[in-house]
């Protein structure tokens, strides 16, 4: 996982990330759904959000609980420019590598949208955020199963190895109550197997590790591939499988 390559791949898309994420947002709605029926409201005094992006999921959850404090974490610092209408006097955001930054204090709710797919350790990564979270304490993600994006990886072969629902919550047992646990496959439909390439370049998806370039014969047999494999009443799917967690910190 090479994470400098990933801090440019989004960096560059931050600009496009928020026209083209439909289904990021769609995940995040679910996710924001999810949390309104299990967390009550008025205990959420400090939230702290891990991968905020250009803010999508971040929106949702400042309308939703109003903390008095919220902290926005990312790994790209350029994300910056895109929270000025959030980052005031009670939302601060903190650039750097979840799994590496030391944050400090206890917080209420520990939320997470379409990011932990990128960590390297996530045993180490939950035992970490199980010692921020207060007694019952929240921590709430989303994440991607194995089924996503599985069309770009039959073909080329390259692509993130995925956790099942199964195997997270095996990592989660031991210091997490397992509350709420769901998946479902999103898919989207494109005409082409140039609009799934773009799509891709424009939501920073591709940054896994450094490409094979995109010459023309590959590119060539990727198009064929593609359509003769998925192609479906003309139109050329591409899945995602979000997984939803809410668990609270066991004493």
């Amino acid at each position: 996982m090479d994470k400098g390559l990933i801090t440019r791949r989004f960096s560059r898309a931050a600009a496009s990330y928020e026209k083209e994420a439909a289904v990021q947002r769609r995940i995040a709605a679910t996710m924001t759904e999810l949390l309104i029926a299990h967390v009550p409201v008025a205990e959420v005094e400090r939230l702290l959000e891990i991968g905020c992006g250009t803010g999508i999921f971040s929106r949702m959850l400042h309308r939703t609980f109003s903390p008095s404090q919220m902290y926005l974490n990312d790994l790209c610092p350029e994300m910056a420019n895109s929270l000025t209408d959030l980052t005031d006097g009670n939302v601060r955001f903190l650039p750097g590598d979840a799994e590496k930054y030391a944050f400090h204090g206890k917080y209420n709710l520990i939320a997470s949208c379409s990011t932990l797919q990128w960590f390297k350790d996530l045993k180490v990564f939950f035992a970490k955020i199980h010692a921020l979270l207060p007694d019952d304490g929240v921590f709430a993600f989303s994440t991607f199963g194995k089924d996503n994006l599985k069309e770009i990886k039959t073909i080329t072969g390259q692509g993130l190895s995925y956790l099942s629902l199964q195997e997270l919550r095996s990592l989660l047992y031991e210091n997490y109550e397992i509350v709420h646990a769901s998946e479902e496959h999103v898919r989207k439909t494109f005409r082409t197997p140039m609009e799934v390439l773009y799509h891709l370049k424009r939501t920073g998806v591709t940054g896994i590790s450094q490409p094979q370039p995109w010459t023309r014969e590959r590119l060539q047999r990727f198009y064929g591939e593609y359509n003769r494999m998925f192609a479906v009443g003309g139109l050329l799917p591409l899945t995602y499988h979000p997984i939803y967690i809410i668990a609270k910190r066991r004493m």
